[in-house]
């Protein structure tokens, strides 16, 4: 099994800044596609920003220019940097990996359980 630590949330003003990491650990694994989602309260879960294990990107619309995800495949680790931070922006953001396992031969998806951004105006 798989397990996803987050950190770097915090509060923070309009304008600012943060990064979020995700470390993954675990026995006998890699990962393919890292992200992370988000969830503002009374909100449906959504994507923010995905990375291929060979540094291809996606970006929801709602961030794109504004947030850049990275991954350093040594650490088996993801990074959020968040840049020009706006109140709509206030979510619990969450790790999501694809993993092979080989004690199990088997491919999973795991979630981490998040970490808290607000950012106020």
């Amino acid at each position: 099994q798989v397990q996803l630590v987050e950190s770097g949330g915090d509060l923070v003003q309009a304008g600012g800044s943060l990064r979020l990491t995700c470390a993954a650990s675990g026995r006998r694994f890699s990962i393919n596609n890292m992200g992370w989602y988000r969830q503002a309260p009374g909100a449906q879960r959504e994507l923010v920003a995905t990375i291929t294990k060979s540094g291809s990107t996606n970006y929801a619309d709602s961030v794109q220019g504004r947030f850049t995800i990275s991954r350093d495949n040594a650490k088996n680790t993801v990074y959020l940097q968040m840049d020009s931070l706006k109140p709509e922006d206030t979510a619990v953001y969450y790790c999501n990996v694809d993993v092979v396992e080989f004690d199990y031969w088997r491919a999973m998806n795991y979630w981490g359980k998040g970490t808290l951004v607000t950012v106020s105006a």
